[in-house]
């Protein structure tokens, strides 16, 4: 039994020092009218928050963990991401750090908050309880990865940070994308976008040049596929990646990257910042068979 006990205490003592780990780099959001939001300082002098908990492009400021609030500039945000960047001049908050690695189902984690002015941080306990993507946002766009955790969500918890037992990053809390659900952008995503923002003021977007509609793929045609369907192209824009590398009207794309396509949704999916410039191969059924082409990603924003 004092076994029993010394571990709870152990685990508790942890879990706390896991918040105070985060609770320095963890600041208060006002970017809208009733209640302010969360949100991490990510790097020297920006803050990562939740894009829809700023109401307005101006007039922002955080505060911090010593009732000081400081005026900042929205650098840009991301609707498929639910993420938004601030700078904020003389913060002198130090940056939290990301966990290593992906969130995994069943690890112990902290949604980790500073929501009200006059409180402190807020912190609630439960695990990752799901890990995917791409998730459909409702946004006219999707998530490329996410996490979900069963801790209790509170208000202004979104922006703030989901953390491990050792005070790490796993993600970027949000509530923007199911009634009642709590998800966590992965900290690598969550870092990647914030780099790009702060930068660019908005995420790249790829383009392949074509229009196309979804087709179910006969059992024939689907040998060495792990998908029914794929993107018929029923039109070519010249001077397109698509047309430069020789697609065809009436082929089908059926993976890009090694990834399946079977929706103009899985596309625009695939087609991330990160593979703007790339070359990837694109698998493609033509003429009954499968064959590859290699295609560089253009950049043009929301074509597919």
């Amino acid at each position: 039994m004092e076994r029993k006990e010394e571990t709870l205490g152990t685990l508790s003592d942890g879990l706390a020092e896991a918040v105070e780990k985060i609770e320095p780099s963890l600041v208060r959001v006002y970017g809208r009218r009733r209640r302010s939001a969360s949100g991490v300082v990510h790097a020297d002098g920006l803050v990562l928050t939740a894009s829809h908990s700023l109401e307005r492009d101006e007039d922002i400021s955080v505060g911090l963990e010593d009732g000081s609030r400081h005026a900042a500039r929205l650098l840009g945000r991301d609707p498929s991401t639910d993420l938004a960047v601030l700078g904020v001049e003389g913060l002198g908050v130090s940056a939290a750090a990301a966990a290593g690695g992906e969130p995994r189902v069943g690890q112990i984690a902290l949604a980790v908050g500073r929501p009200a002015r006059g409180e402190g941080v807020r912190a609630s306990l439960g695990v990752v309880s799901a890990v995917g993507g791409p998730l459909r946002t409702g946004r006219g766009a999707r998530l490329e990865r996410y996490a979900q955790t069963d801790a209790t969500p509170f208000l202004g918890l979104s922006g703030g940070t989901l953390v491990d037992a050792r005070g790490d990053v796993l993600g970027i809390l949000t509530t923007a994308f199911g009634k009642g659900a709590m998800f966590a952008v992965p900290a690598e995503l969550a870092w990647r976008v914030a780099g790009t923002l702060a930068e660019k003021g908005s995420t790249k977007r790829g383009y392949l040049g074509v229009l196309s509609q979804p087709v179910r793929l006969p059992d024939a045609q689907r040998v060495g596929l792990t998908q029914r369907g794929g993107l018929l192209i029923v039109g070519v824009e010249d001077g397109s990646p698509a047309s430069r590398a020789g697609l065809l009207i009436g082929d089908i794309v059926a993976t890009l990257d090694g990834q399946p396509v079977e929706d103009t949704d899985d596309l625009l999916t695939l087609l991330a910042g990160e593979r703007v410039g790339d070359e990837v191969p694109l698998r493609l059924v033509r003429g009954g068979e499968l064959t590859t082409v290699r295609l560089t990603v253009g950049e043009r924003g929301g074509e597919a």
